[in-house]
């Protein structure tokens, strides 16, 4: 999920894949014996796994579901998919297990964000592994940030939370779906951040995935939480929630229409979130073409931009050699903007 734009002059302006490529033999006739030997294989003959590190209902969990089921109704994938949920450390835990237990297995892939980057680089629960012990496929998405509290909540606008934490940093509790230090806890102090208030002092508790950052919200367990829009949207279209502010340069449309942006409270803090699907650091080079190839066609078919409306998502697709740079950009980035919050590592 790390693209974050004009956060502030002071934290590096800019937006918040380790691609492994085709092995090239010393000899044309090796070349061309080994190709046809794995183009044999026949990838895929078994059941794909797509996971979710996280619990259920956020953004990650979204979009893993999103994508295996366009595969599947538009026949692009000739196998079954199946989604899994692995939560644990804002998906810290789930890279662990993947980095060395599943390092090879064609047959897993899983959808991230920026906390793939994030997590291993900030000072606090700070991941051994990062996008580099992956082979990054494809960016399908962009989402933004939003500051929200219950329906019911006393607070109306964003300026008003913000004075209150400026008042006091710990008598709000904020709480957001990923670990301190990662994305929905960059998200929900940001703003802060920008307004003045010492971000180190703000109360910030963690919950494994949006859906169960959102069930804190609703139950009182937390004031404000800071995730993604496309997250809290249907929420929001029951009334159960307020949507202070979207971290967007431009009003969202739909839904969120009638929502402003952070910047036109007065909060320079703008904060767009990628997501993009991963395979496995050794992924062979006939799996990372055949989904190379599948993840370009699913992009332009009429079905998976319905479902990106759908979720209130913006279709931004980047392919896997575009992914990589894409992501070299980005951990420079957020390296800058982690030491700037002082939670680099």
């Amino acid at each position: 999920m790390f693209s974050i734009k004009r956060i502030s002059a002071v934290m590096c302006a800019g937006a918040l894949a380790l691609s492994l490529g085709a092995c090239s033999s010393s000899n044309s006739k090796e070349t061309a014996g080994s190709a046809k030997k794995e183009e044999g294989t026949g990838y895929p003959t078994k059941t794909i796994t797509v996971v979710a590190p996280s619990g259920a209902g956020g953004g990650w969990d979204l979009t893993a579901r999103s994508f295996s089921k366009v595969l599947s109704e538009t026949k692009l994938v000739s196998q079954p998919l199946t989604v899994e949920n692995k939560p644990g450390g804002g998906g810290a835990v789930f890279m662990a297990e993947y980095a060395t237990q599943q390092v090879a297995n064609n047959d897993m892939l899983f959808v991230n964000s920026p906390p793939i980057i994030i997590n291993n680089l900030k000072k606090e629960g700070n991941s051994p592994y990062g996008y580099k012990n992956t082979t990054p496929l494809a960016q399908l998405t962009k989402d933004f940030g939003a500051i929200v509290v219950k329906a019911d909540s006393p607070f109306k606008d964003l300026k008003s939370v913000l004075e209150e934490v400026k008042k006091d940093p710990t008598k709000l509790t904020f709480a957001g779906g990923s670990a301190p230090g990662s994305m929905d806890h960059l998200i929900s102090i940001l703003p802060a951040y920008k307004y003045g208030v010492d971000p180190t002092k703000i109360k910030y508790v963690s919950y494994d995935g949006g859906g169960e950052a959102i069930t804190a919200l609703l139950g009182g367990n937390a004031d404000v939480i800071g995730t993604d829009a496309s997250s809290v949207k249907e929420f929001f279209k029951a009334g159960k929630v307020r949507v202070l502010a979207v971290t967007s340069s431009e009003r969202l449309a739909g839904e969120y229409k009638d929502v402003p942006t952070a910047k036109e409270q007065g909060v320079d803090a703008e904060f767009t979130i990628w997501r993009g699907v991963f395979g496995p650091e050794k992924m062979s080079n006939e799996a990372k073409t055949y989904w190379e190839k599948s993840i370009d066609k699913l992009v332009n078919t009429p079905e998976w931009k319905k479902e990106v409306e759908t979720q209130g998502w913006e279709l931004e697709y980047k392919n896997s050699a575009d992914f990589k740079k894409f992501l070299e950009e980005q951990d420079q980035q957020v390296q800058q903007l982690l030491k700037a919050l002082g939670m680099q590592k």
